[in-house]
């Protein structure tokens, strides 16, 4: 998984050709912990239909402000610049592609 920054988000996201899942994520969180190794399965067996990235909130500031993250984990899928779909909370991963896959 990739990681993103306040600096690269624009780049890497917003100018991104496919579209992007951003999971918002803090070291601290516990169940941003528990959806990690779902996403990361999740980014191994839909790479090439979608990019998915974390932003650590605390490094990060600006960007989950930009967009009103409040809780985390929030996931926010980007298309053609321009958030998509967003969910807040640990799920497991059979929802998680789900939702992906119902999104992009």
């Amino acid at each position: 998984m990739k990681e993103i920054t306040d600096d690269t988000f624009d780049a890497e996201v917003l100018q991104s050709a496919t579209p992007v899942l951003i999971d918002f994520w803090a070291e601290w969180c516990g169940p941003c912990k528990q959806i990690a190794p779902a996403l990361e399965e999740i980014a191994g067996e839909m790479g090439d239909q979608v990019t998915i990235a974390k932003v650590n909130i605390d490094d990060n500031p600006m960007t989950p402000s930009k967009y009103g993250v409040r809780g985390i984990p929030t996931l926010m899928i980007f298309k053609n610049g321009q958030p998509a779909a967003m969910k807040v909370g640990a799920l497991p991963k059979n929802k998680l592609q789900e939702w992906i896959e119902s999104s992009i």
